[in-house]
């Protein structure tokens, strides 16, 4: 088992210093600005059939929120022609009254109120019970969603990453997801509400007058023209607040994210001035892109309002000749109020579909990227590893114009400690992602006691090894829990021994709750050489057969140290091991060093044999004691 992990560095800080790269602001996911630019997918049909091919399963369920959708929203329509009755009764009953000729008829008043009560309790009952059976089609679908994520990421080949930044991955699984997630548990109902009503309340108000009907809807052109004017105007804005929201941010992630080498280097003034400049823009743009989506509510409520007064006008008429009743007008101006909502819904619920299959389209381009070879339909199982190692012309490169190994051969026997030196950019990690199939190689073949690691599945292959790796990694959780990935089944007896036997033990002991001591997000609350042995104890858990050694020394004081060399070389023995060594000095006992350049073994042999040569290794060896002279001097 593995027990560091090599693909997770702390948290990479921001390194734009002009202009940091974008991030979601404060603004909220999710949150709908008029005019605000909406990406597009490139191709949305095929990404529309792909999300409905995800819904398939809950047929039975979106056909029966859409039959709730339309009677909850038909039995809503129904409510304002019956109450109109109402009025009419109402107005002719007062008529009556003061003309002698009758009374007022609270009775078929009543019943006509109960009626449209009823009607709306019925009708408020199918929206809850539509919108419970669609919220839980979105969060099913969606729970499949990050899980095919989560196993996709498992499958991913390094070479992703390598080109990938950890926060694209991170969008996909939680933004993009919860934007496919809001659009099918609120617009998908809206989309046949509002269309239900649209068309509705049409056949609505053509029964009560055609004529009122037209006057009514010459106030959405209007409405349509302004909203564009306001659109065309507001969008730059809104585009200029979105950039600038996220440089913000960006100074802001980095100033408090490196606060100890900005106040080091007297940094404050030059942080804050970059920040007002920033900020002042965004207090520019932000202004000016409100300003314009406020002005859209007001101006569209007096046009509207002026259609209500052209409607009641005209209505007056037609009932002064008799042609509607007092009760169709208020039903009509009711109709009108609930005539352009759900257009304005329409229209924001297009931006809104947009946004959402380019957030699906980039989830299944995700899950359709190419994945790791195959594992071996026949894979080799070993009872017992001896770890004899074998790199027979081992050629590789990450890139296909440049070539990173070539012709890398070498054998370890069981048990020995093999030193990989040379200069950065030989080849010494490489190696080492090679050997635990973190990538493949191009060409040539890496054996375990004789076997190709290809005819290994890859949990087998990296269950051979333990690994103590430079940059540490550890995670928010306890120490004892920490200690325990390296073998999930680990007793508490277990766990204490491999801390005794990495020195780990005592330093654990002093802490407030000692093995159930929870490390913080960051693993901030320990120092970087009690990190280092905790990866040791890790490492000692798991028990593999095979190390895998980056000396983590460098950073750590000269007592740390010592336990450190003296935790790794219990560690190592009876083990074959695999040390990356920095500091020459520290594998001198090695049984074999190879000596990396440019990609080739260009020596190899013991220490003394390869001073003895007086050649690459030498010269490495002497320029770190004429730098640490130097230095001294």
């Amino acid at each position: 088992m593995t027990t560091a992990n090599p693909n997770n560095s702390p948290k990479p800080k921001s390194t734009e210093t002009s202009k940091p790269p974008q991030r979601r602001g404060f603004m909220g996911r999710g949150h709908m600005m008029a005019g605000a630019p909406v990406k597009k997918a490139r191709d949305f049909k095929g990404t529309l059939r792909k999300l409905v091919a995800y819904l398939n399963p809950y047929k039975a369920k979106i056909i029966t929120v859409f039959v709730l959708a339309i009677g909850s929203t038909v039995f809503a329509i129904v409510g304002p022609k019956i109450l109109g009755n109402a009025t009419t009764e109402l107005f002719n009953g007062i008529i009556a009254k003061i003309t002698g000729t009758g009374d007022v008829p609270f009775n078929i008043i009543s019943r006509i109120l109960l009626n449209v009560i009823g009607l709306y309790v019925f009708s408020a009952l199918l929206s809850y019970l539509q919108g419970w059976l669609m919220t839980n089609v979105a969060v099913e679908v969606t729970y499949k969603l990050r899980k095919e994520i989560m196993e996709k990421i498992n499958r991913m080949p390094f070479r992703f990453f390598d080109g990938t930044s950890h926060g694209e991955v991170l969008s996909h699984l939680t933004n993009d997801v919860d934007t496919v997630n809001q659009t099918l548990n609120q617009s998908m109902t809206q989309i046949i509400t509002s269309l239900a009503t649209v068309i509705g309340v049409l056949v609505m108000m053509l029964s009560i007058s055609w004529q009122m009907t037209i006057v009514a809807l010459l106030i959405i052109p209007i409405s349509m023209i302004v909203v564009m004017l306001v659109v065309k105007q507001s969008q730059k804005f809104f585009r200029q607040q979105q950039d600038y929201l996220g440089h913000v941010n960006g100074q802001v992630e980095e100033t408090f994210g490196g606060h100890v080498i900005v106040k080091a280097f007297n940094g404050e003034d030059k942080s804050i001035a970059q920040f007002d400049e920033y900020n002042d823009t965004l207090y520019g743009s932000a202004w000016k892109s409100q300003f314009f989506s406020s002005i859209m509510m007001p101006t569209m409520r007096f046009i509207g309002n002026l259609g209500y007064v052209a409607v009641v006008i005209l209505g007056g008429w037609l009932t002064i000749r008799d042609l509607i009743t007092v009760g169709d007008i208020q039903a009509f101006i009711q109709y009108v109020r609930s005539f352009t909502r759900p257009i304005t819904q329409l229209a924001n619920i297009s931006n809104v579909l947009q946004g959402t299959v380019a957030a699906a389209e980039r989830v299944f381009e995700f899950l359709a990227s190419e994945e790791e070879p195959a594992e071996s339909e026949s894979p080799i199982r070993l009872d017992k590893v001896k770890g004899q190692v074998e790199f027979e012309d081992v050629h590789f490169s990450y890139q296909t114009d440049k070539a990173v190994i070539t012709g890398f051969s070498a054998q370890i026997q069981p048990g020995q400690k093999i030193a990989l030196v040379g200069p950065t950019g030989a080849g010494k990690t490489t190696m080492v992602k090679l050997l635990m199939r973190f990538y493949d190689v191009d060409s040539g073949a890496i054996k375990i006691d004789g076997h190709n690691i290809k005819d290994f599945t890859r949990a087998d292959l990296r269950h051979f090894f333990g690994m103590v790796l430079q940059d540490t990694w550890l995670f928010n959780g306890t120490i004892a829990e920490n200690i325990r990935y390296g073998r999930a089944d680990a007793s508490e007896a277990d766990v204490i021994a491999a801390a005794k036997t990495a020195h780990v033990d005592h330093f654990v002991r002093t802490l407030p709750e000692g093995y159930n001591f929870m490390l913080n997000e960051e693993v901030t609350n320990i120092s970087q050489g009690q990190k280092q042995l905790l990866t040791i104890a890790r490492a000692f858990l798991a028990n593999a057969p095979m190390l895998i050694l980056d000396e983590a020394t460098s950073s750590v004081d000269t007592h740390t140290e010592i336990l450190i060399q003296e935790a790794m070389g219990k560690l190592m023995q009876g083990r074959t091991s695999f040390i990356i060594a920095h500091r020459l000095s520290t594998i001198r006992n090695a049984d074999l060093i190879l000596v990396m350049r440019d990609g080739n073994i260009v020596e190899q042999g013991s220490h003394d044999n390869l001073m003895a040569q007086d050649g690459f290794y030498a010269e490495l060896y002497n320029s770190q004691f004429e730098k640490i002279d130097s230095e001294e001097a």
